[in-house]
């Protein structure tokens, strides 16, 4: 292993699920998608809420394309859409055993092409929850939604538009925008964040949602657990960001994170509460070790996790430990275990350059956990979020909804978003009810 430092890679969930629910093609989607994104491939092949979009889109797409010759076959051959070959007959009939009606009796092309309209418009909300809460969701939505759609108006323009600047789509499949040569629209969940916003004269500027670390990276994360006999993470919570901890385990391998026996976490209470979350989203076994103050000025988790990892090394015989940190004071407990491995992790914010140069010159490998890609880890927040709200609930009358929400941010130690914390507002907070129990109890129901 060595300390070169490698570049982050742009990450590509966002427009997987986007290049499924337009309908391109399978093997192209697996072409282009599957290697980065097979887990989440598997997840949108599954999910019949993004499935009845992708078919809906295909049947969109291929009444544009073949409008005029469909329209005709129907007018004069007595057609339908399930009878002509260029329609996908096995979505059509998927489609209709949902509950979604297709097939009209005396239907021509425009009625075809306003009823699938009005069933996407109906059926993409319930695809919200596949994006995650800091992405603008009125800006994807609007990629599936036609305006005016029950206009034949707008639609004439947008089929003309299509036709003329048809090479301008993502893999020529129909969206909603106003096409212009950005070569591949596609490419990466940076260029789209770039263009969708750009499209309403915004910006989007948190690339820790988009880039990941590069694979060499997680490859000397991966040696390094492959050349240990036993290996646990040692964190020093108070100077650790417990969401991008949870960044880095979740965009590694879990099969190469096996060998990890245990977290440590050492912690402090006034830390977030975030950290008593980690175990329920691993599969590591977490022990929690909260340290109380001896004095209220003076934390002692330092003191603690040097113990708590010399135990482990000489009580237990852990020959490996990774260290979560940027304190530099740990170099005292590296260089008092010569026997032992370790391996660094650490914020580029917090962490000198004096420690970087001590740990380069003992080759020892460190990297920084801000580097892992921070988008897909909306779950693990929202569970805090939910939890710190559940204690403002019986005095919820009292406060004001759009305030609360910046509370809960604040004493979660998340640094959110505009649009996250509009779209929490909107899922969780104003969808709060009163309800009554048996013995006539009223209580706040948060809505799930």
């Amino acid at each position: 292993m060595t300390n070169k430092q490698y570049t982050t890679v742009d990450t590509k969930d966002l427009v997987t699920t986007i290049a499924y629910m337009i309908g391109v093609r399978k093997s192209i989607v697996e072409q282009c998608f599957d290697e980065p994104c097979h887990e989440l491939l598997q997840t949108l092949y599954s999910n019949k809420q993004a499935t009845i979009i992708r078919y809906l889109c295909k049947l969109r797409t291929t009444l544009l394309r073949r409008y005029k010759k469909t329209d005709n076959e129907i007018r004069y051959n007595l057609k339908n859409l399930n009878t002509l070959e260029w329609y996908d007959n096995e979505n059509i009939k998927q489609l209709e055993e949902w509950g979604i009606p297709i097939i009209k009796a005396n239907y021509r092309a425009e009625k075809y092409m306003l009823d699938i309209n009005e069933l996407i418009t109906k059926h993409i909300e319930d695809c919200k929850a596949l994006y995650p809460d800091w992405c603008e969701w009125s800006y994807i939505r609007e990629l599936f939604v036609i305006p005016h759609h029950t206009n034949p108006t707008a639609l004439k323009r947008e089929f003309e538009k299509y036709m003329k600047c048809k090479d301008f789509y993502p893999f020529q499949r129909y969206i909603y925008w106003t096409p212009y040569d950005c070569g591949s629209m596609l490419m990466s969940d940076r260029k789209f964040l770039q263009i969708i916003y750009g499209l309403h004269h915004d910006s989007f500027e948190d690339s820790s949602k988009y880039k990941d670390a590069n694979e060499e990276t997680k490859n000397n994360i991966y040696e390094f657990l492959r050349c240990s006999m036993r290996a646990v993470i040692a964190v020093d919570c108070e100077n650790s960001d417990v969401y991008k901890l949870y960044a880095t385990l979740k965009n590694l391998n879990q099969d190469e994170l096996d060998k990890i026996e245990k977290i440590y976490l050492y912690d402090d209470h006034h830390t977030t509460v975030g950290w008593r979350w980690l175990s329920n989203f691993t599969e590591i076994p977490v022990e929690h070790i909260v340290i109380d103050r001896v004095t209220e000025r003076k934390s002692l988790v330092d003191i603690v996790m040097t113990a708590g990892v010399c135990q482990s090394h000489f009580a237990e015989g852990i020959d490996s430990f990774i260290l979560v940190s940027s304190d530099s004071d740990f170099w005292g407990l590296i260089t008092s275990l010569p026997n032992a491995k370790f391996l660094v992790m650490y914020e580029y914010e917090n962490c000198g350059q004096a420690i970087k140069n001590a740990l380069e010159e003992h080759d020892i490998y460190y990297c920084a956990i801000d580097d892992f890609c921070s988008g897909n880890v909306d779950g693990f927040k929202r569970a805090i979020l939910l939890e710190i709200l559940k204690k403002y609930l019986p005095d919820i009358l009292y406060l004001n909804g759009k305030e609360l929400v910046e509370h809960l941010y604040e004493e979660a130690w998340i640094n959110g978003t505009d649009s996250e914390k509009k779209s929490f507002y909107e899922r969780y907070i104003k969808t709060l009810s009163l309800r009554i129990d048996k013995d006539g109890n009223f209580n706040v129901e948060i809505k799930r």
